[in-house]
């Protein structure tokens, strides 16, 4: 866990060990982590895991996600294994958490349940008498489910606006491209293109992509813009176009 506490109690040597007083093995290592997290959780266990609440842990969340990405990334096996304990660490303590919920409480028990229909539900190609021949119609086939399941009138509705401004900006037009929604005016046109080399049958490529992004990045530092506030805005504001272009093709 990112956090000052428990920065320093990393276990050392060739691999973590079990503490003494953590509970009897119950031959399911998952069913332990919910036990330690209990303990860590109830009265007499430990003070900052007790003050902790839904809000205090996104920090660590997020963190704990970019960590993931970076074991991926460097390819580092071992870094893999333990960001990807840290993870489940924070959907543990997250259920944890929302057991003590006055009035709404639920438990890890029925998340997962809850994983495992939704799951079903979305690959009826595996579990129903549905049809996918590729990955592409698999990925349509979620959607449409996804969209019929939570009602959404919009292809980019459902979308966090608390994501990064270039992620955010990503998943509209992605949204926007599937659902096969025109919109006038749509980013992406010939300044881009002739920016990348593109119009004169240059490589675009994820190097060519990156050296643009830079470039618009420095730009905006020049001229005292913050690139992040101002893709934001854009994308923003590309989202209320595709639902403008929606209802106007019915």
């Amino acid at each position: 866990m990112a956090s000052a506490e428990h920065d320093d109690v990393r276990p050392q040597g060739p691999g973590p060990r079990r503490p003494e007083g953590a509970g009897p093995h119950t031959g399911s290592a998952l069913t332990d982590l919910v036990a330690v997290m209990d303990r860590l959780r109830s009265p007499g266990g430990c003070p900052w895991d007790a003050e902790q609440s839904h809000a205090s842990l996104l920090k660590y969340l997020i963190e704990e996600a970019y960590e993931l990405v970076e074991a991926v990334e460097t390819d580092d096996r071992a870094a893999l294994r333990e960001e990807l304990g840290d993870v489940l660490l924070q959907v543990v303590f997250h259920a944890r958490i929302a057991e003590e919920h006055p009035t709404d409480p639920f438990s890890l028990e029925q998340v997962a349940a809850d994983l495992v229909d939704k799951l079903v539900y979305r690959h009826p190609h595996v579990f129903a008498d549905a049809t996918a021949l590729s990955a592409a119609d698999v990925d349509a086939n979620w959607e449409r489910l996804k969209a019929a399941e939570k009602g959404r009138a919009s292809v980019v509705d459902g979308v966090p606006t608390g994501l990064p401004a270039l992620a955010l900006a990503a998943k509209l037009l992605s949204r926007a491209r599937r659902g096969g929604v025109a919109v006038p005016d749509a980013p992406g046109g010939a300044v881009a293109a002739a920016a990348v080399g593109e119009a004169a049958g240059a490589r675009v490529d994820e190097a060519a992509v990156g050296r643009l992004l830079l470039d618009v990045v420095a730009l905006a530092d020049r001229h005292g813009v913050d690139p992040e506030a101002a893709l934001r805005a854009a994308a923003l504001e590309y989202r209320e176009k595709v639902r403008e272009a929606e209802r106007a093709q019915g």
